[in-house]
């Protein structure tokens, strides 16, 4: 099913909020040609997948209690970009925490991430953009057992604290060397190439600053490890 057929089927479906008020997605209206060509001259290798243009052409997003405003056409307005060099913002959860939308340096429309800011988590979400059309229904129709709302509440914790992760498991041989960002000294790999939904790493155990690498296209990111020094170790400048 394409992004358009995912959103005309949820048109007619009626959710009930908190408040218990009835509520309908209201959709934007769609882009225009010279909208379209505006789209296209930003994003990478000026490419714009066709299934995503007709999506954009029948509407360029909606409204849907609960999230702010969703989006298909907010390239580059994610401001995270040793961790998403090229993304749209989908939409956000009114806390500062994102959904996130992967795009690659030939312009594919990749999986949507979970970004979240307390804890600092990425979560993969959906797999591309018409699963997370349907996860979106899913949470107007079952609320705190549906999966945006496991995850945004629960998943990310796990991740945390580390019940739940990838990143101390990570046992592939990676070349790093020829990249043109320099390595810290101490690193983790977090690599979600062919991992499932609802899995992901924390990003902000080093504390502020911490510095993020995205080698390549693929899902993998260079997290840097700060390792804690005690009082003795800092006076005669070993390491722990």
């Amino acid at each position: 099913m394409t992004p358009k057929q995912q959103l005309e089927s949820i048109l007619s479906n009626q959710y009930e909020s908190e408040d218990g008020d009835l509520y309908k997605v209201e959709l934007l209206v769609g882009m225009t040609d010279s909208e379209i060509e505006s789209l296209k001259n930003q994003l990478p290798d000026n490419n714009l997948p066709n299934e995503i243009e007709e999506l954009l052409r029948f509407s360029k997003g909606f409204e849907f209690n609960g999230l702010e405003e969703v989006r298909f056409d907010a390239f580059g307005h994610f401001g995270f970009e040793e961790m998403f060099p090229k993304s749209i913002q989908l939409a956000g959860d009114g806390f500062g925490n994102f959904w996130i939308l992967d795009i690659d340096s030939k312009g594919n429309w990749n999986s949507v991430y979970y970004v979240c800011h307390d804890p600092s988590v990425v979560v993969k979400h959906s797999e591309n953009l018409t699963e997370f059309i349907s996860h979106v229904d899913e949470f107007g129709q079952k609320g705190n057992q549906s999966n945006l709302d496991i995850i945004h509440e629960k998943t990310v914790m796990d991740i945390w604290s580390e019940k739940v992760g990838i990143m101390e498991k990570n046992e592939k041989d990676y070349d790093f060397e020829n990249g043109q960002d320099e390595l810290p000294e101490m690193f983790l790999v977090a690599d979600l190439t062919n991992q499932p939904i609802k899995t992901g790493f924390p990003w902000g155990k080093s504390g502020p600053n911490t510095k993020i690498i995205r080698p390549s296209d693929e899902p993998i990111w260079i997290v840097e490890k700060r390792v804690k020094q005690g009082f003795l170790s800092r006076l005669f400048g070993g390491k722990k």
